[in-house]
């Protein structure tokens, strides 16, 4: 039997008057690290608002850790960090105050929140930060301290939105080795949302992507990002005549600068797919063409968005 789903939606939908922001969502989101993708206006946000029980949806039911959003909305709480995308951050308040009182006010006695709130500090990196008044503190420090209230009640489960916003690459880098060691370490499972596809496809075990508020793809990253039917041949030599000859025993190929990209017939036609890397080798040696790379082409997290465009 199956582990339960972290996040379930059955026909969720949110409207604004005559706007769909949501148009019957169903999907299944598993523990672990998922990111969640789309354009502006693709229906993130609301998404995320409305498991966190921010807005109420306009049909369709929705739960979060095993609890519905309409009826459980305290427990949901209890289980949730959340990290928000906009400043939220009291300039005037060191990071020890601001996050020692949102422990108490998850119900730590004083003592107890101190502690809790120096642990996660020190987990984001700014333990000898902590007393000063935010309102100084660089972009990069203020993410830190959005995820230590986040992690501060100590959640099953964190919802990030646009967590490296503003950042810098290194400053990206570390918060994104930050959440993967959040998630990995201490088994919190996380939903990212960010328009940055190559950060979610370094830390994340899978992916959802929506597009005008309707799921397009919600799959495991292995098997978005695997091997392809296409094999890149590399060559020092003329690609557009490589690929013609290729074109000429039979085998599609086409021209790509100085790669030719080979598609590759069925996993499963073995026979078939060592003729086409006879015919590569062939055409080399007829052509008198060095082969520099082949490698069987991975998918990547871009092409879902040429694939739904």
């Amino acid at each position: 039997m199956s582990a339960a789903p972290v996040i379930e939606t059955e026909s969720l939908s949110r409207r604004y008057g005559a706007v769909v922001a949501l148009d019957g969502l169903t999907v299944r989101i598993e523990a672990g690290i998922t990111g969640l993708v789309g354009a502006n206006g693709a229906g993130k946000s609301t998404l995320i608002k409305i498991l966190l029980g921010l807005v109420d949806s306009s049909g369709g039911s929705a739960q979060v850790m095993g609890h519905a959003i309409a009826h459980d909305r305290a427990a949901i709480t209890r289980l949730v960090g959340y990290m928000p995308e906009h400043d939220c951050l009291p300039p005037d308040m060191s990071a020890t105050e601001f996050v020692t009182w949102l422990a108490c006010c998850s119900g730590f006695p004083p003592s107890s929140a101190r502690e809790r709130a120096a642990e996660v500090l020190r987990h984001v990196g700014l333990f000898e930060e902590r007393y000063r008044p935010m309102g100084g503190y660089s972009t990069g420090m203020a993410q830190r301290v959005k995820l230590a209230q986040a992690l501060v009640h100590d959640p099953a489960l964190l919802i990030l939105d646009e967590p490296t916003n503003g950042l810098d690459p290194a400053g990206r880098d570390e918060m994104l080795s930050l959440i993967e060691r959040t998630g990995r370490e201490f088994g919190i499972s996380v939903l990212v949302s960010s328009h940055l596809l190559g950060e979610l496809e370094r830390i994340c075990d899978g992916v959802v992507l929506l597009e005008q508020g309707r799921l397009v793809r919600a799959e495991r990253l292995g098997v978005l990002t695997g091997v392809t039917s296409t094999l890149v041949v590399e060559i020092d030599g003329e690609a557009e005549l490589f690929a013609a000859a290729l074109v000429a025993r039979g085998v599609t190929a086409v021209a790509d600068r100085q790669r030719v990209l080979v598609t590759l017939p069925d996993d499963r036609d073995v026979i078939d797919s060592r003729a086409v890397f006879d015919a590569v080798r062939d055409v080399a040696v007829l052509r008198d063409t060095a082969l520099l790379r082949m490698e069987r082409r991975r998918g990547h997290l871009e092409d879902l968005f040429t694939l739904t465009s």
